[in-house]
Parts: C-alpha cells; sequence; structure tokens
C-alpha cells in the first residue's frame, strides 16, 4: 500500500499544485518526467524491497538460496506482480482524475477486490473442479501458479484440480508482466498524448 500512496500521492499532489504544468512548460519530454515520476515512486520502494529481503534470505539460508536463486527471483517476481499491476491503474486513473486521494481509494479498492476475487475463483475452482477458473487468476496473480507447481494446498483437493509445469508458471508470470507492461503504456500514452496542461 506504501507503493500505491507513494503513486499516487506523489504523481497526483504535483498534479494538483500545478507542479507537472511547470514541468511540462521547460522543455522536457513527457514521458522521461513520467519516467521520473514512476521510478520514485515505484522503482525506489522495489529496490529496497528487494534490496532487504533477498541478502537476509540469503543470510538465514544461505545453502537454499544459492542452488535455488532463480526460483527466488521468479517467487518474488510472482508476488509483485498484483502490486504493479494495480499500480499502472492507479497511474492511469491518477492522470485521469487529476487527484492522488481518489485514486489511492480506488487502488486500494482493487486491491482487496482482487484478493477477494482471487480466493473466491480458488474455492470456486475446487467446488467445480474445473482449473479455467484458477487458469484465470493465475494471470493476475502467478503466485497461484507457483503455488499449485509446488503442491501448496489452500484447500484439500485442489491438487486434483490443477497442477501446472514449470513452464506454465513462467508463462503466467510472464503474461502478468505483459498486462502490467500493457497498462502502464497505456498511461505513459494517455499523459504524452491526452493529459492536458
Amino acid at each position: 500500500i506504501l507503493v500505491f500512496k507513494n503513486l499516487a500521492y506523489g504523481l497526483g499532489s504535483d498534479i494538483e499544485k500545478g507542479i507537472i504544468q511547470t514541468y511540462l512548460s521547460y522543455p522536457l519530454k513527457r514521458r522521461r518526467i513520467l519516467s521520473a515520476k514512476i521510478f520514485s515512486a515505484i522503482g525506489l520502494s522495489l529496490l529496497i524491497l528487494l534490496g532487504i529481503q533477498i541478502p537476509s534470505l540469503y543470510l538465514l539460508a544461505p545453502d537454499i538460496v544459492t542452488p535455488h536463486f532463480g526460483v527466488v527471483l521468479l517467487t518474488y517476481a510472482a508476488n509483485l506482480s498484483p502490486i504493479l499491476f494495480i499500480s499502472g491503474i492507479i497511474l492511469l486513473a491518477t492522470l485521469i482524475v487529476r487527484r492522488g486521494s481518489l485514486a489511492l481509494v480506488l487502488g486500494i479498492i482493487l486491491y482487496f477486490a482482487f484478493s477477494i476475487a482471487s480466493s473466491l475463483l480458488t474455492f470456486m475452482a475446487f467446488a467445480t473442479k474445473s482449473p479455467i477458473t484458477l487458469q484465470i487468476i493465475s494471470l493476475f496473480y502467478p503466485n497461484i501458479a507457483l503455488s499449485r507447481y509446488y503442491g501448496m494446498q489452500f484447500y484439500p483437493g485442489v491438487g486434483e484440480v490443477w497442477t501446472p509445469t514449470f513452464p506454465e508458471v513462467a508463462t503466467y508470470v510472464g503474461a502478468s508482466y505483459l498486462i502490467t507492461i500493457f497498462t502502464l503504456a497505456i498511461a505513459y500514452f494517455y499523459f504524452c498524448r491526452r493529459f492536458g496542461v
């Protein structure tokens, strides 16, 4: 939620105060202004998080992290994907409504709504014995596919419904980031072409 706050309030307050409009009056490219805002709101938070957690994990269990470093990175990528997707939606909402507080509320509501939908669809997959719902939600929450690959059971009997292969898990992680990149591209396009001064 800190990432959401940094993005919505950082950019939203700059829009409300007219700072972005001042930046746009200088000979700066719009995409560079937006890139700097995104990096300061999301990029630095992620660098701090990963810069602290991965070395800490290595200090706690070097015999596990060293041979499975790719799996550790894939796990972080799968778990961060929904947050980055919602951050892209918050960015777009902040640019459209030009208010950080409304975009932040929307982002928090989306975050909890996606979490609830994830749980409901997982239960529905168990109840109907159909893997379709798990596969759909894994596009937005690839950690579900990853946990199914490693055999973690949220509900008894879900292992009978769907167990993806490792390439499928990597595909779901990649697809979720493609969706996130598409959302950010829409925000960039809006800011560069449609955002009025």
